[in-house]
């Protein structure tokens, strides 16, 4: 690792401006559908700005492109556009359908790869397959709404469109000589039987900051300044005219750039204004607007930039590709003047390659395959791609920027309204920066863990972010997702918080205490939070709402229930648990230098306690969650009158209360005389909320104690069902509903919950995720957790008679963990037949070796085949990159 250059420069990313993070892949695949930028009447995000505006809408809140690049603030960015003779549209942006359009909800309809990227962005690739065909917009919305929501997606492949591989490839490597001197290599290859003509326009422009004020700001411009005998194109971006950019803690002023262009190109310019004769179909106050490219080269239109200046400029390049044959353009971004841009420009990005090689190669197990490290390798690479500056000002979104024109009064009521703290002007990690290009905060806390295996300085930041007070409301509630700030998703973030800071201790020698103090003290204030907002009846069964799990439910758990009702879930009971003990074991490790912590690490451990009292019938009541008669956990839905409704759906809800689990030994909490005195008191004098949830275990001639809802004897009951074929257990992984409920169906008034393996036919939320069925793998990563931790505290003794595959096996906890990893990692695989499960059934994935390599990273997959679902760049299935870490490993 001495010799690791990318190794050393994430040393030497630090401060409160880490000078490697300026520039990154930090530009969103969508900005168009979103709430931010939706200042519509009645909150139709999709529908105020759709795909076909985009072109000609500057937006307000953040930029998209293809390959996209720009400083961390956002203020200068640089992408690509191709045009291949025939399509109607410029290809400016990634295309897909909207919630209305789909078959089941919003859906990217493109196919691009994230190949590599390192933590420091010294070195990134992205391979993007442009048709030499028209695109067929229309035929994707037709077909899909034609299907009703039923049945597989209508897919660009299914199209024809890449028949007799009559494509482009074209793969964008970006390389650092520098933070801010950044070489870019754009190779296309044409992949199709004849020669072909393909467009490329790289493109540079300021985002709009100047349209937002009254009265107007003047707008920066990029010029050329090509000199009159040089071999190459210059564009400067003069940024005298931004001044500091607002907001900050610390000056930030983006200094002037120059993007050299090698080869044959004509620069264009316009100004990335609004056309609002387009869009809003009034009189254009701007000459020249954001979608001039696309009116020069598709519609012929005289439509440019005259004077060789604007606020948004491209370099066209126009090529008639052989078959076979790859066109290569060399640019460069760089702050400096550089008297000879493309000398070095192709040993850099191989030197930059080569040291990305090597740091992979420092990072993978020693037990992992070939095609393993490729997962893994390509996992992490969609993680760092995707970063994206997330900027959005609730209080400004909502009162509109400009007095004369203020937004309908109608949005008050809409959405987030009491979220007005709200002010991002920072990188996150989006869930999938196409289908939810903005963070959601159980993705975001899921995707810090495998980013701590390559930037534990990153993933604490993420972490702490959702923390900060610009973010968390004042009340303690963690913001939720944009479409809703206020809706619940899972408290998973202390086990991430947890989770990071071990793995940062683990693999780098670093325990960074400060970090888990902060955060420590902002949790505490989001579990007072929890408390207070769903343990309506305080008697510690909790009312979470959706909790992520969109349609997992008989009735959708988003919405108000009928007068008087109340869901007891198990799901949000067993959260709660984990957070309990979760919070208890940062006390500690904090408590090893304050000893005040052992106070509240035993508040967390009581509080625990009594949760999962509360599950085993606490105070008397006549129902419970845990089902005797089934051995499984249920949500109860209660009625004001005091009888209940049992919903036996077993389901990830009942699943969730065992990773719930931590083990106390003697030996480790010897150093916690406090702590151990109360431990103590409590299972002598409160014994009775204690037997429910703390289970004395005998190793060794030491009692240590199992901290977990069910008891040994449950454990096993769930587990049978866990690793049952005909329930739970999948070829590749967890189904999230038993498949007991394929043939038997829970039926509750007029709704029902089925066994649906792959895309939802139910369609709440939404209907563009499922867990009524498909693999998912947070889920799945916790319960492999968890059954590490039972192995851990029960020990090789504590075997779990199952049926895998329909054999028989008697298998110890830890190798049912390892059972799970196995089969959830064996996604990205190929099986015996050579084919990789998670491709599906496309002939071109399995075999074409073009695109055999090139890794998706679903959202969910099909539990019977494992094919692929959902979105196609879910950050949260990059945990597949950390499991490989975990069981790849030499004992």
């Amino acid at each position: 690792m001495a010799d690791c250059n990318e190794r050393k420069r994430i040393e030497e990313n630090r401060g409160d401006m880490p000078p490697w993070w300026l520039w990154g892949p930090y530009v969103g695949e969508r900005s168009w559908g979103t709430v931010r930028e939706d200042y519509s009447p009645d909150g139709d995000a999709w529908r105020y700005l759709p795909h076909d505006l985009a072109r000609s809408k500057a937006y307000r809140w953040g930029e998209d492109g293809l390959a996209g690049i720009c400083d961390r603030y956002q203020l200068l960015v640089f992408a690509i556009a191709l045009w291949n003779g025939q399509d109607p549209i410029l290809k400016e942006r990634a295309f897909g359908l909207n919630m209305w359009e789909g078959n089941h909800g919003e859906d990217v309809k493109e196919y691009y790869f994230y190949l590599d990227n390192t933590p420091t962005h010294s070195y990134m690739r992205y391979l993007y397959k442009y048709p030499q065909r028209a695109y067929p917009y229309e035929a994707l919305v037709r077909e899909n709404q034609a299907r009703g929501g039923q049945g597989p997606e209508y897919e660009l492949l299914d199209t024809g469109l890449f028949d007799e591989n009559r494509y482009f490839d074209i793969e964008i490597e970006y390389a650092k000589a520098s933070p801010s001197d950044i070489c870019i290599k754009i190779s296309a290859t044409n992949r199709g039987p004849d020669d072909a003509p393909l467009h490329i326009l790289p493109h540079l422009w300021f985002r709009n900051t100047w349209a937002w004020s009254e009265p107007r700001k003047q707008a920066p411009e990029i010029k050329s300044i090509d000199s009159p005998n040089s071999p190459y194109r210059c564009l400067l971006a003069d940024t005298a005219k931004l001044g500091a950019l607002p907001g900050l803690l610390f000056p930030y002023r983006l200094p002037n750039y120059h993007l050299y262009a090698e080869g044959d190109c004509t620069p264009l310019f316009t100004d990335n204004e609004t056309n609002t004769l387009r869009v809003y179909g009034t009189e254009n106050t701007q000459i020249y607007t954001k979608d001039a490219f696309h009116r020069y080269l598709i519609d012929r239109e005289p439509c440019l930039k005259p004077d060789n200046s604007g606020s948004k400029a491209c370099l066209h390049y126009a090529f008639d590709i052989e078959s076979g044959k790859t066109a290569v353009i060399h640019l460069r971004l760089s702050e400096q003047l550089v008297d000879e841009p493309f000398r070095d420009a192709e040993s850099l990005i191989k030197q930059r390659k080569s040291e990305a090689d090597t740091f992979y190669r420092t990072l993978h197990p020693e037990l992992a395959t070939e095609q393993e490290r490729l997962v893994q390798r390509q996992a992490l690479a969609g993680l760092l791609w995707s970063k994206q500056t997330y900027l959005f000002d609730v209080r400004k979104w909502l009162d509109g920027d400009l007095p004369s024109a203020p937004p309908p009064e109608s949005r008050l009521t809409i959405r987030n309204r009491h979220w007005r703290h709200l002010n991002s002007m920072r990188v996150l990690l989006m869930p999938d920066k196409w289908e939810y290009p903005w963070f959601a905060a159980w993705d975001l806390a899921l995707a810090s863990i495998p980013m701590a295996l390559i930037d534990p300085q990153f993933a604490k930041e993420q972490l702490w972010l959702m923390l900060f007070e610009q973010f968390q409301h004042p009340n303690g509630q963690i913001p939720a997702y944009e479409w809703d700030f206020s809706d619940l998703n899972p408290p998973v973030h202390a086990l991430a918080v947890w989770r990071v800071y071990n793995m940062e201790k683990r693999l780098h020698g670093h325990a960074d205490r400060d970090f888990l103090e902060r955060c420590f003290h902002k949790l505490m204030l989001n579990f007072t939070w929890w408390v207070n907002k769903v343990d309506s009846q305080g008697n510690n069964i909790f009312e979470g709402g959706f909790l992520g799990l969109d349609n997992i439910s008989v009735v959708d758990r988003s919405q108000p229930l009928n007068g008087g009702q109340t869901l007891e879930q198990s799901d949000a009971t067993g959260w709660m648990a984990m957070f309990c003990l979760n919070m208890m074991r940062i006390a500690l490790e904090l408590a090893l230098t304050n000893r005040t912590y052992e106070s509240l690490a035993t508040k967390f451990l009581e509080h625990y306690i009594y949760i999962g009292a509360a599950m085993k019938n606490m105070g008397g009541r006549h129902y419970q969650l845990w089902d005797e008669d089934d051995g499984f956990f249920y949500d109860v839905l209660r009625q004001h009158d005091g009888h209940f409704d049992k919903f036996r759906v077993r389901s990830l809800v009942g699943l969730i209360p065992l990773f719930a689990v931590e083990r106390l030994e003697a030996d480790w909490i010897a150093p916690f005389p406090s702590f151990r005195a109360n431990l103590q008191w409590f299972l002598t004098n409160r014994n009775q909320f204690a037997q429910f949830s703390c289970h004395p275990v005998e190793r060794n001639g030491q009692t240590n104690y199992l901290l977990s809802i069910p008891n040994q004897a449950q454990i096993k009951r769930m587990l049978e069902r866990v690793f049952d074929c005909n329930e739970f257990l999948s070829p590749f992984g967890m189904r999230s509903l038993s498949k007991f409920h394929a043939e038997t169906p829970f039926e509750f008034g007029a709704s029902s919950v089925r066994y649906e393996p792959g895309e939802a036919e139910s369609k709440l939320k939404g209907g563009n995720s499922n867990w009524r069925g498909p693999i998912w793998f947070p889920v799945g990563f916790l319960m492999v957790e968890s059954l590490r931790k039972l192995d851990k505290a029960l020990g090789p003794e504590f075997k779990v008679d199952v049926m895998l595959d329909d054999k028989p096996a008697s298998l110890t906890l830890g190798m049912l963990a390892k059972e799970l990893a196995d089969r959830m990692i064996k996604l990205f695989q190929p099986g015996f037949d050579g084919r990789i499960p998670a491709f599906g059934e496309d002939s071109r994935f399995q075999e074409d070796p073009h695109w055999r390599n090139l890794l998706l990273f679903h959202e969910y997959f099909h539990a019977e085949t494992g094919k692929g679902l959902g979105a196609s760049h879910q950050t949260w299935t990059n945990l597949v990159a950390a499991m490989i870490d975990e069981w790849r490993r030499e004992e």
